[in-house]
C-alpha cells in the first residue's frame, strides 16, 4: 500500500488510540478510586445497605474487564501503527496477501485477511470434539 493511500487508517488509528487511551485512564480512575461512602463523605467503610458492597464488587469487576478489553484493542491499534511506520500495513500476517481496504476501514486495526481470519475462527476439524 503507498503512503498515501496509509494517512487516512494513519489518522483513524492515532485518533482511535487517543480515545483508547482515555477511555481506560477514566476507567481506572472509575474502578480504583473513591468507594461510594468516600464519594459520599461517609466515615463509615461499611456502606448503607449489605447490597450496596456486592453493587459496587460488580461494578469494578465490570469496569475492570471492559479495561482489559480496550487495553487489547489499544494494543493492536498500536501494532497497525507499527505495521504503518515499517511499511507492511495492509499485508496479511498469515499468508502475506492484501487486507482489502474495505476491511481496513471496517476495522483499522486487522492485521488478516478476510480469508485468513474466516479461518482462524472456524473450529479447528483436528480438534477432539468432547461429549456432552
Amino acid at each position: 500500500m503507498k503512503a498515501a493511500e496509509m494517512k487516512p487508517f494513519k489518522a483513524a488509528l492515532v485518533a482511535m488510540r487517543a480515545r483508547l487511551r482515555g477511555d481506560v485512564s477514566t476507567m481506572a480512575d472509575a474502578a480504583l478510586g473513591k468507594t461510594r461512602s468516600e464519594a459520599s463523605g461517609d466515615i463509615s467503610s461499611m456502606p448503607i445497605h449489605m447490597a450496596d458492597l456486592g453493587t459496587d464488587a460488580y461494578e469494578q469487576e465490570f469496569t475492570l474487564s471492559l479495561m482489559a478489553s480496550e487495553e487489547g484493542t489499544l494494543e493492536m491499534v498500536e501494532q497497525a501503527l507499527d505495521r504503518i511506520r515499517s511499511k507492511t500495513f495492509g499485508i496479511c500476517e498469515d499468508c502475506a496477501g492484501v487486507i482489502s481496504k474495505k476491511r481496513l476501514e471496517a476495522i483499522p486495526f486487522a492485521s488478516l485477511c478476510i480469508r485468513c481470519a474466516e479461518k482462524l475462527e472456524q473450529p479447528s476439524s483436528h480438534r477432539p470434539r468432547h461429549p456432552r
